[in-house]
Formats: structure tokens, sequence, C-alpha cells
């Protein structure tokens, strides 16, 4: 649940104006109500303290095909991933995880000398499977605000009921956004990641830009989507998988080529037969536009 102090970090979708609450709260938390930009003017509904950060009309293509998919079988994209994973790749979903994880190097935030909490932002949260993974990286004693943004309602939903759960970070704010132009402040977040995503945006290159602009200088980005390991020798079975993952696009492939021209550190790799990890930094403040 977002509180009104978070507000301050949040930027209108349409011109990164700041955002003012207007609305119920309840004991500082952003119940119902809208959110104005104190710059276009535009509102921004809250509803049932999930604030809609995002312009329906620009939602289009396979963006609006994948959210319909997720919303309609929210309760079980994570048991099918966990039993499809080891049956298509002959690795565990699992391993994979802990593969991409790693290169987010949670383990080394520190806490800011200027009294800023340390904020870790998920683009495509879903339904929260990587939560738990966050809460067992972060050094003991460190308090870590989570951010995870998701176009499906019906995910974040399954997302909320993982986090009544006890069964990620306690301090966990959702809300519903696009990747193609995230309701941030630049150089918001401690760390940024994407799982399973970007393949099927339709402007991957504006929701890198993007990431790269909302997170601080230096720190680590990752993504992570379908991409065949060069070096896999699938069967006949494995080929029709991977295809059947990939319906939405004819090449699913790492999207190296589109990172903002000043990314450094860059590091392609594969988690499993199916999936690449994209890791890279951006030294100062992003490439916008």
């Amino acid at each position: 649940m977002m509180r009104v102090q978070d507000v301050g970090l949040l930027a209108c979708p349409d011109c990164r104006g700041r955002l003012v609450w207007h609305g119920q709260s309840e004991d500082d938390r952003l119940d119902e109500g809208r959110l104005r930009c104190g710059g276009c003017g535009e509102t921004w509904e809250v509803e049932d303290g999930l604030a809609r950060l995002y312009r329906e009309d620009r939602v289009r293509g396979t963006d609006r095909l994948m959210r319909h998919i997720y919303d309609g079988l929210p309760s079980l994209h994570d048991p099918l991933t966990a039993v499809l994973t080891p049956l298509f790749q002959s690795v565990s979903e699992s391993r994979m995880r802990d593969g991409y994880m790693r290169r987010l190097e949670l383990g080394s935030l520190k806490r800011h000398e200027d009294g800023q909490p340390v904020r870790v932002l998920e683009v495509g949260v879903g339904a929260g499977a990587n939560l738990p993974r966050i809460r067992g990286a972060l050094p003991p004693g460190l308090s870590v605000e989570v951010w995870g943004m998701d176009l499906s309602t019906g995910m974040l939903a399954q997302c909320e009921k993982r986090l009544r759960r006890g069964r990620g970070v306690k301090d966990t704010r959702l809300l519903v956004a696009d990747a193609h132009a995230l309701p941030f402040r630049d150089a918001t977040f401690d760390r940024v990641f994407h799982v399973g995503g970007i393949g099927g945006y339709h402007q991957p290159a504006v929701a890198l830009r993007e990431m790269a602009r909302v997170a601080r200088p230096g720190t680590p980005l990752v993504v992570v989507d379908e991409q065949m390991d060069a070096d896999f020798r699938p069967s006949l079975f494995q080929r029709a998988a991977f295809r059947a993952l990939t319906f939405y696009t004819r090449e699913a492939r790492s999207p190296r080529a589109l990172l903002p021209p000043d990314a450094e550190g860059v590091i392609e790799e594969q988690v499993s037969p199916f999936y690449y990890c994209l890791t890279f930094r951006v030294p100062g403040p992003a490439v916008t536009g």
C-alpha cells in the first residue's frame, strides 16, 4: 500500500511534473482519490489503494494482448512456471531465478548518508515471485522500500495476496503503470530490474531508457526475457515449447542493441536454456526523449 509521503517520488507519466494527492486516506495510506499533476494538470485515479498511472489509449498491440492473457490466469501463472520450467528447460525455476537475482548485487546495498531510504524497483512485478528472493538477499538490518509496477491488475492482486501472507519485503508499494512511461522522478531507485515481458513490449528501447532514467547513476539494471541459448541443443519438444512461449514475436532475443547509448558494464548471459540476463549500468543522467 502506498502512503501519502510516497507521492513525492512519483512523476506524471505525461510530463513528469510533480503529483499532488487529493482524496481519502487512512493512517496516511492512499485509499480512494486522485493524483493531480502540478505541471500539465492531468489527473490519475487511485482505486482500492492502487494508483493507476498510465494511459489506456497507449496500451496497444502485444502490450494489450499480454495484459489480457495475464489478467485471465493470474492465479495459475506462478504454479505453471514452477512446473513447466524444469519440464521445458531441464533446469529448476529456483536456479534460473537465482541466476539473475545475483546480478542485482542486493547484498552490497548500504544506507544513504543523506537519510534517503534504499529503494528497489521491479518493472513488471507480476504476482511477486521475486519478492521473497529480494528479502533473502538484503543485508541484515537494512531498511528497504520495494516498488512493484505492472499493467495487469489481475497479477497485482495476486502479488497483494503474496504480501499479505508475509512472502516478500514488508515495505512494498504496488501501482498500475506502463513500462514505456515510468511514473517516477529521475534517479530514484538503487536497483531496477525486469523479468519476462520486454520481448512483447511495442517499444522496448523506450522501456530500457525509462528504466535507466529512474535508476541512480552506477546502479546495476537487470533485464531478463526469452532467448534460446546458442549452445543449447533442444529436442523437437523443447523447440515447440519455446515457440509457444514466444508466440508474440518471430525472433525472441536480447535487446542489447537497444540499450541507451551511455550504457556501460554490459553483461549478456544465459540463465537457462530459454532465458537471457542482460545487465548494464548508466554513469549519469540517462538519455531521454
